[in-house]
């Protein structure tokens, strides 16, 4: 299997990420892995999809540390999508925000090339578009979510405050990682509006009911084909607690990570998201959980998978890499009469 993985910019990444664990892993397993950043990638006179990249043939390797120092000291090469098996999209479009806006979409239209070449794209390039901002997450069942509005409009936000008892969470519709995540609360009101101004330089304001069990942090929660990803009965769920003194409890915002104790009201709640995770095509996606309530989905660059599979002495990565392997082998037998969203999530 040639599979090729679509990051922001490969010189960027970090052994420690997901995408270099999850790529390691299909090296691993014995296929072809190619790498490229979202600037790498084309449309070519006959065409096809181009991807410059880089592929380290079948060398061997003990770390994702000398995996990755090997791809990144690799001479790039031209792959069409003629001879590609499978395109993972990992690039996380809020990285690109205001910095280069040309990339942000730009994975989600050319894949949709390789798609036609018969390409395997994970996930659905298209429902990967419309879910360029969290807004996305407000077409899921409103039982999943906090209370929430979206508005660049500091009446509506400070009405809104008053109504969830004087605090409430503040972050931009387009963000990851825990980027200008604000509580506003009595001890903090006197500068909601100069908040409000901050986050509204880059768009919409996410006002947020404050969940008290936040304070606790959340779990990252694994779905792979729209279900929980279990492997020999442990799930990919990790506990990420607060840095002192901060609501965010991503681990890259100081945030930390131990496996999560996953209880079937855990389960039951991501088991709603289901049917609306298999109708978009979304093949591995990680939710945030705080109490019972889901505060974000990330569909396109999840992390802590690698830590997760370390901490339980699970590999995770090889099962998503071999749920790949088995949607290759259908295409190979049904061709282009299953759909690319369709065969995403099977």
């Amino acid at each position: 299997m040639k599979i090729a993985f679509i990051v922001n910019d490969i010189f960027t990444e970090k052994a420690v990420y997901t995408t270099i664990y999850l790529a390691f892993a299909a090296h691993k397993r014995g296929h072809t892995v190619y790498i490229a950043g979202v600037g790498d990638i084309g449309y070519a006179a006959d065409g096809h999809m181009i991807v410059k990249s880089r592929s380290i043939g079948e060398q061997s390797f003990k770390t994702s540390e000398t995996f990755l120092k090997a791809l990144l000291n690799a001479e790039p090469l031209v792959i069409s999508s003629q001879h590609l098996d499978v395109l993972f999209l990992r690039n996380d479009p809020s990285e690109d925000l205001n910095r280069r806006n040309w990339a942000q979409s730009a994975p989600y239209i050319f894949s949709q090339i390789a798609i036609r070449d018969g390409v395997l794209v994970l996930n659905h390039p298209e429902s990967l578009s419309n879910a360029v901002n969290k807004m996305y997450f407000q077409h899921y069942p409103e039982i999943l979510r906090p209370r929430t509005i979206i508005t660049r409009d500091p009446v509506e936000i400070e009405q809104f405050y008053i109504q969830q008892k004087q605090k409430i969470i503040l972050k931009p519709l387009q963000g990851s990682g825990g980027k200008n995540v604000f509580v506003v609360d009595k001890n903090s009101k006197a500068n909601m509006n100069q908040i409000i101004e901050a986050i509204s330089l880059d768009g919409f304001v996410i006002a947020q009911e404050y969940l008290q069990e936040a304070k606790n942090g959340d779990t990252r929660f694994f779905l792979m084909n729209g279900v929980p990803l279990e492997v020999k009965g442990k799930y990919a769920a990790l506990k990420r607690t607060n840095k002192e003194g901060d609501i965010r409890s991503n681990l890259h915002a100081g945030g930390k990570g131990d496996l999560a104790e996953v209880d079937q009201e855990m389960i039951d709640l991501v088991k709603i998201l289901k049917p609306k995770l298999i109708q978009d095509g979304m093949f591995l996606v990680g939710v945030d959980i705080v109490g019972n309530k889901m505060m974000e989905i990330n569909v396109f660059s999840p992390g802590t998978l690698n830590l997760i599979s370390a901490l339980s002495e699970v590999d995770f990565g090889g099962a998503v890499i071999q749920s790949i392997e088995y949607k290759v082998h259908l295409k190979s037998i049904y061709g282009k009469d299953v759909s690319n969203i369709h065969l995403a999530v099977l």
